[in-house]
């Protein structure tokens, strides 16, 4: 046979149809290691998961729900609670703003410097929080390279709220912008290039255009940064001072329980954290339920919803 019958006779292999029945072998593992493998991701999540949470509960109930209250509405728990709402309430719109302008800037343009921008974006996470509250009492602190100006100006940012903040929006920036980034750029800049052809103006097509198609990103990186922001600690812990009653957020003030051997009150202010964690998920699941629902209601494919838009 020739070499172009072969080829011919290998093409005609490969276009045969494959039977269901390999098809299914082959995305397939056997019933004894689909269990296991269940099995053991169920134990991971009871042992580092559930029972934690559990325990959390249990302990903060353990003296009776009159304990519970009191731990909560303590005048140092509320200031903590009240602290730890406004670290939050700041730190994450900025992030908002930051995150929305970075991953446009990133995903629509080519400029020089993009891929130091990123890099500085995925820094607090590749950073321990202990370094950057270093980091930031060796610039603001009152030995720092800015400290003695600040001091002149009156202006007190370490061992203050300003501080928290400061490490608050620092930690918390990355969330936002790295839900957005991926998604901005698979979805390209058709649909914003198609907006400005038909006359709408930058903040047009971003507020009409851009922001709609991702929305739900947008929520999900929000409801992480705000868990983040609260449960922060390690950053916080090193520019706040822990000074009871006026820079402890809910964080410092369980470990300054717990190592009062105030252990149910400790467990009390813990349970609310926990009790955030388990909204959190409650509210991603949501987000995703619904992020599907949408895509399962589009009339027609994504690709024609773009020859649509066009």
């Amino acid at each position: 046979m020739s070499s172009a019958g072969n080829q011919s006779f290998k093409t005609a292999q490969h276009s045969l149809p494959i039977p269901a029945e390999r098809v299914k072998q082959a995305t397939s593992e056997p019933l004894w290691v689909r269990l296991l493998l269940i099995s053991l991701a169920l134990a991971f999540l009871t042992l580092f998961l559930l029972l934690p949470l559990v325990i959390v509960f249990g302990e903060a109930f353990a003296k009776g729900t009159e304990v519970y209250l009191a731990s909560i509405t303590e005048p140092a728990a509320l200031h903590a609670i009240q602290l730890t709402l406004l670290a939050a309430a700041i730190a994450v719109p900025s992030n908002l703003v930051f995150g929305l302008a970075a991953s446009w800037a990133i995903a629509k343009f080519q400029f020089r410097g993009r891929q130091l921008l990123l890099t500085l974006i995925d820094l607090p996470i590749a950073v321990s929080p202990v370094i950057v509250g270093l980091s930031l009492m060796l610039l603001f602190g009152a030995q720092g390279y800015l400290g003695p100006w600040l001091q002149q100006q009156d202006i007190q940012l370490m061992f203050a709220v300003p501080g928290i903040v400061l490490a608050t929006i620092f930690i918390t920036f990355p969330f936002i912008a790295r839900e957005l980034i991926p998604l901005m750029q698979v979805q390209g800049k058709e649909q914003e290039e198609a907006a400005l052809t038909l006359g709408a103006s930058g903040w047009q097509t971003f507020f009409r255009v851009t922001l709609p198609s991702v929305k739900w990103a947008l929520l999900y990186g929000v409801i992480l940064a705000n868990a983040r922001a609260m449960g922060e600690f390690g950053a916080v812990s090193v520019v706040s001072g822990k000074i009871r009653e006026q820079t402890n957020t809910m964080p410092l003030h369980i470990e300054i329980l717990y190592n009062e051997y105030q252990f149910a009150a400790a467990f009390a202010v813990s349970s609310l954290l926990a009790l955030l964690a388990l909204v959190t998920l409650v509210l991603k699941s949501l987000l995703e339920w619904q992020n599907r629902h949408e895509k399962n209601e589009l009339p027609y494919s994504k690709s024609e919803y773009k020859l649509n838009l066009h």
